[in-house]
């Protein structure tokens, strides 16, 4: 095949570049000018920052575009074999799920577009989860503790290492929200003011060793597969673990086709790579110190207006992040992890960067994280943290955007919904046993170029709604309303989206816990645009608290008003 022919052949939404003026380099007799006008360089990864070097030891620009395709084609294949294997409708319809490939140091090498609070999350703790082990052939590690690498309980992380020729080369690693931790109140999202009250913890150990089921670990979570006496794997625990067996063989595939050297020198000049985009965005900000603060409408257990603040100390190497000046650590169950703290702020970084910005641990180099031991936004075990995960995290989002607001007001939109209107429930009763969670979208905030969107999941989640006949199919709910609440976008030169309604109707008795915030305090507008509407919760017209836990019947309507985005811009504008 010539040269123009591969290229031609290779032409997709990866390389479509936008045209502007770059540097270019061709290689030795190479065309200048191919199909499309687009030049080779913006080809492989958009355009190059003068005076760095173009090729790696063993890769030209057009060979590591490759590359990270086909390392990123492995995590989607990964989330195809976990949607197609799973069991609950939590992970075959809401794919709440994430997958991603590290390198042999537990460094992020590539991911899926799967959920930004797992991902980062993932990222930031990797490298301490893979050093505490003795790897070999077949292993399996699954944890899902916040203070050692997970985000909460309910997200269940499975990492499997990467051998070729007795060598190890990486890890490929999933994480999978389970509606049944073991939690005594069902879907596992209870109102609590301690980790052990949210469902079992699962420190990081061997699932598998050698290929061989840990017994003893199989049998302590019974409660969450409901087979004490059968020790083979199953359910979406199973589906989790053949995932990742089917990264570690195409990734075996990938590193023999291009030999462990050329392998290890794809990934060092990817992490290079990915650090001089990262820094090309960073020259796009003004030097100069940023701050907001924004709160958290309570923590369930009657602690109100709980502050996250943030300072920005950009310069033209480095963006510090620092959470100086929050509110400590509360009694209820909105306490953040730290990997959950970074899995938001470099969501946020994430977004500046281009489209061809490849998902790496040279990306995240130049973001500085310092969070105060104790507070809400880097909490002490045992401190709760189930909300924090959701709830906390968009809000941490929120700030970090506020303050880049100052410095870049030409591109910050104004706050989404800032919820993601958690609702778990179930039973555990003879013959009425059931575990159900989703997450409800809302509306995004206006831009300084749009109008927001409405009815859509925003920032850190990216889960799909579960369609109503999944869920009337699988439990005694009916859905009588899923609809746009009109006009609940705040008003602006270009409006907020609009959040939806969604009405349950219980068929059966069931417990009922909900996790929702922007109740009190409405989503911000920007230059002169106002709030978007705060959301409610009701159970047969009567007012619930944004967190709580009550018991329903039969016939009980429950009534979720997710909360509008902030309008840009000054209405007379508009």
């Amino acid at each position: 095949m010539g040269f123009n022919e591969c290229v031609e052949g290779i032409v997709g939404k990866r390389f479509a570049m936008p045209t502007y003026k770059i540097l270019q380099y061709y290689p030795e007799n190479c065309p200048q000018k191919i199909s499309g006008n687009h030049p080779v360089l913006p080809f492989a990864f958009g355009p190059l920052l003068a005076g760095s070097p173009i090729y790696s030891v063993s890769m030209n620009p057009i060979e590591l575009s490759l590359f990270v395709s086909r390392m990123e084609a492995v995590c989607d294949e990964m989330g195809v074999v976990l949607r197609r294997t799973a069991f609950s409708p939590n992970i075959k319809d809401r794919l709440d799920f994430s997958c991603a490939l590290f390198d042999a140091r537990g460094e992020l090498c590539a991911q899926a577009a799967h959920i930004p609070v797992h991902l980062g999350s993932m990222a930031f703790a990797m490298a301490d989860i893979v050093a505490r082990f003795e790897w070999c052939k077949g292993d399996a590690v699954v944890l899902n503790d916040p203070y050692l690498g997970g985000t909460h309980l309910p997200d269940v992380t499975v990492v499997a290492p990467v051998f070729v020729d007795d060598k190890l080369q990486g890890f490929e690693v999933n994480r999978a929200h389970h509606a049944n931790i073991g939690s005594d109140t069902p879907g596992s999202m209870p109102i609590t003011s301690s980790l052990e009250e949210e469902g079992i913890v699962i420190s990081p150990q061997y699932l598998l060793r050698a290929g061989e089921l840990n017994t003893e670990l199989w049998r302590s979570l019974a409660p969450i597969h409901g087979q004490s006496d059968n020790f083979h794997l199953s359910g979406d625990m199973a589906a989790q673990v053949s995932s990742v067996k089917t990264g570690v063989r195409r990734m075996q595939e990938l590193v023999t086709h291009l030999g462990v050297a050329r392998f290890a020198d794809g990934l060092s000049a990817l992490n290079a790579y990915g650090e001089r985009v990262a820094l090309a965005c960073l020259k796009e900000l003004p030097p100069g110190t940023y701050a907001f603060e924004d709160v958290m409408d309570d923590d369930g257990l009657g602690h109100t207006d709980i502050a996250i603040r943030v300072t920005l100390e950009v310069t033209e190497e480095t963006i510090t992040v620092d959470f100086a000046g929050t509110d400590p650590q509360v009694e209820g169950n909105i306490n953040c992890p730290l990997p959950v703290v970074a899995a938001a702020v470099y969501y946020v970084f994430r977004c500046l960067m281009p489209d061809y910005a490849p998902a790496c641990a040279g990306l995240f180099r130049p973001i500085q994280l310092s969070a105060p031991e104790g507070s809400i936004v880097n909490a002490r075990p045992p401190a709760a943290v189930a909300a924090g995960n959701v709830e906390t995290s968009t809000r941490i989002v929120d700030v970090v955007l506020g303050a880049l607001e100052q410095a870049l007001p030409d591109r910050i939109p104004a706050a989404s919904q800032g919820s993601m209107n958690n609702i778990a429930m179930g039973a555990r009763q003879p013959g009425n046993t059931w575990d159900y969670y989703e997450t409800l979208a809302g509306g995004h905030g206006g831009g300084p170029q749009h109008a927001g969107l409405s009815a859509r999941h925003s920032h850190m989640t990216n889960t799909l709604n579960t369609p109503v006949e999944s869920l009337e199919m699988h439990y005694p709910i009916r859905v009588n309303r899923y609809e746009i609440r009109d006009d609940s976008g705040g008003a602006g030169q270009h409006r907020g989206g609009d959040g939806l309604v969604r009405e349950y109707e219980f068929l059966k008795p069931a417990q009922l816990s909900l996790q929702t915030e922007r109740r009190r305090h409405a989503p911000w507008g920007l230059q002169g645009g106002k709030p978007g509407s705060c959301g409610s919760n009701q159970l047969n017209d009567s007012p619930l608290p944004g967190k709580t836990e009550i018991n329903v019947t039969h016939g009980d309507l429950l009534t979720i008003a997710t909360p509008g985005g902030g309008g840009w811009g000054s209405e007379a504008k508009s």
